[in-house]
């Protein structure tokens, strides 16, 4: 007798449509997931190529990762970078506030070539050092101290790297 009911359920029109329903909004919920954490992933490094040089570089997309960057930092390996991303050009300022290593600075303007340099720029407990380019930048390259010169990173030299400028704030 169950079983005939069952069946009777699983042939019911409204049963079927309801379930059909419930499976269609699980998978487009599944796909959003997907798609989410795959945009975030895809944003969060690029590889950059300037002068002798390839580093994988974290992406601060945000005003609260460009403002927090490398502070807090203890270490970053040779071939480690940060690269900060801003909407438009400016004289974009970095700060060495809780700054624990000292690193090169390297401003690049919107297309991608060295405008400024800041070499070992060095980091001092309890100071807030500011930094400021000459020329105005789009991105902003940290790279650990002596990275520029061991590298051979130039004034003029153009970076290559490819980012997506969405979400950047």
């Amino acid at each position: 007798m169950k079983h005939k009911q069952i069946a009777g359920l699983l042939s019911d029109p409204r049963f079927v449509r309801r379930r059909a329903i419930w499976t269609v909004a699980a998978i487009v919920v599944i796909l959003l997931v997907i798609g989410v954490i795959a945009y975030t992933r895809s944003g969060q490094r690029t590889e950059i190529a300037i002068g002798n040089g390839t580093f994988s570089a974290r992406i601060a997309r945000t005003e609260a990762a460009r403002a927090k960057g490398l502070a807090g930092v203890t270490s970053l390996d040779a071939n480690q970078a940060m690269l900060f991303v801003f909407k438009t050009d400016g004289k974009w300022q970095i700060w060495m506030k809780d700054m624990k290593i000292p690193i090169d600075i390297v401003w690049l303007d919107s297309a991608k070539k060295v405008v400024y340099i800041v070499p070992n720029a060095p980091f001092q407990a309890g100071t807030d050092t500011i930094y400021t380019p000459g020329l105005d930048a789009r991105y902003v390259l940290e790279l650990p101290a002596g990275t520029a010169a061991n590298n051979a990173i130039h004034m003029g030299d153009i970076a290559n790297f490819t980012i997506s400028m969405n979400g950047i704030e």
